[in-house]
């Protein structure tokens, strides 16, 4: 899975924190667990030098009283003093078997050679300190518990542990804050560019005060501005043209109806002539019309509340009855602020397109779905390929039947000028497979408030 730059710049925070704060622990924990466990040898060979001393002068007097001084000796529970005599080991304090004890430390105490050794005797840690005794055949070993000390170990262990993952954590937040920050030009990039690329046009990135980021916004609100004028000298060259094609297509339109009304006095080849020449200037005004309309697509219309159900009836209704869909409305009826002539333009150029390239609408559905309004178009014809789903809706797309001259094949701006009235009216429009076969367009608005 590829991470997002943001998660990316995240994660290198959190592991920068935590190797910085990985390796302050691990450095934090070596120097005071050996600073505590060399005061504790420290401690620990003072004490045994001194019990070493007491022992020695007890053994000089006679041995009198020797189990009575390393009752006292051994003071804490968890500690245990061993002396080796010729008759065998004397233990006082926990009890503890010599044998336990490793055979090379028992060696250096039997010797007399000063010793000292951390290990587990009984599941306790302990530090053995050995110490020589004047006295012939002795040797001393006492057994000093670390049970504590290992007690202030696992705690600083686990507080510096703690502490890394936090700060871990804490990295990891301080990079998603960072990276929020530096890429929200970005992501307002991003969001204009998308808003170019839906079409409007007017979109600009705001004046940046960064010297680094100030370039990218002046160079994209110029290419958005140029791309805005060419926009509309484009628009105003379709207008003009089909402005000044009205006047000579009016006079041929004309000139159509007064040959219509002679036509049954035309007969042959000059007859099929005429009926070809009727249906292309049908279809010439139409796109002139459509080109006028997508033209003059910046005009704001009146704005009212439309009865989605209302509106869809109605443009069912003026159709032939053998071309009326069954229809489907949502109760209560969805209700859309808009232009109402746009809003019927869609559903009719919709119903016509079902008819030209979809074997004719077989239903119509007005829903509601998330607090949006759905209008939902179905036909009988093959369906629109993966692949075409969005070219279908670019100015002069038209379907495979269009291809023959003598059908009505329209002007290739039906579907264009469905998609752009519902962007005019911040909606959405696509096509899906029907269930069961065919095509199934689909116009999404957003629902007028209360």
């Amino acid at each position: 899975m590829h991470l997002s730059l943001r998660w990316r710049v995240a994660l290198a925070f959190g592991l920068g924190a935590l190797l910085f704060t990985g390796v302050f622990a691990t450095v934090t924990w070596n120097l005071a667990s050996e600073y505590m466990l060399r005061q504790r040898e420290t401690s620990a060979t003072l004490q045994a030098e001194l019990n070493v001393r007491l022992v020695d002068a007890s053994l000089r007097s006679g041995s009198e009283g020797l189990g009575d001084l390393l009752t006292g000796l051994s003071t804490d529970s968890e500690s245990t003093v061993l002396l080796r005599r010729p008759e065998g080991w004397i233990t006082s304090g926990r009890q503890v078997d010599p044998a336990q004890l490793p055979s090379d430390l028992r060696e250096l105490a039997r010797q007399g050679t000063p010793a000292r050794q951390r290990l587990v005797v009984d599941r306790v840690p302990v530090l053995a300190v050995t110490h020589p005794v004047s006295s012939a055949g002795t040797a001393y070993v006492e057994l000093f518990p670390l049970s504590q000390l290992d007690r202030v170990f696992r705690f600083i262990s686990t507080v510096l542990a703690a502490g890394v993952a936090l700060s871990a954590l804490l990295g990891v937040a301080l990079g998603a804050w960072a990276s929020r920050r530096a890429l929200r030009p970005l992501t307002e990039l991003t969001a204009a560019a998308s808003r170019v690329a839906g079409g409007d046009v007017t979109a600009r990135l705001p004046e940046q005060g960064d010297p680094d980021l100030a370039p990218l916004a002046v160079t994209f609100n110029r290419t958005a501005e140029a791309l805005e004028n060419r926009v509309r000298r484009d628009a105003r060259f379709a207008a003009d043209v089909s402005h000044e094609l009205r006047s000579p297509l009016t006079t041929m339109a004309n000139a159509a109806e007064v040959l219509v009304r002679r036509r049954a006095e035309i007969s042959g080849v000059a007859g099929r002539a005429l009926d070809l020449l009727l249906g292309e200037t049908g279809r010439f005004q139409r796109m002139v019309v459509d080109l006028l309309e997508i033209s003059g697509d910046r005009d704001d219309g009146p704005s009212e509340s439309v009865d989605l159900v209302d509106l869809v009836g109605h443009v069912v209704g003026v159709r032939s009855p053998t071309r009326r869909p069954v229809v489907e409305a949502a109760d209560p009826a969805p209700i859309v602020q808009g232009d109402r002539r746009r809003l019927d333009r869609v559903v009719a150029n919709l119903l016509d397109n079902a008819d030209r390239y979809g074997g004719g609408p077989v239903r119509v559905a007005v829903l509601r779905r998330g607090g949006r309004a759905r209008v939902e178009v179905d036909d009988a014809g093959p369906g629109v390929a993966e692949q075409y789903r969005e070219v279908v809706f670019e100015r002069f797309a038209r379907g495979a039947e269009s291809g023959r001259r003598g059908g009505d094949g329209g002007s290739g701006l039906g579907l264009a000028l469905v998609a752009q009235h519902v962007r005019y009216h911040d909606g959405a429009v696509w096509v899906e497979d029907r269930p069961g076969g065919g095509a199934r367009f689909v116009v999404e608005l957003p629902e007028a408030p209360g």
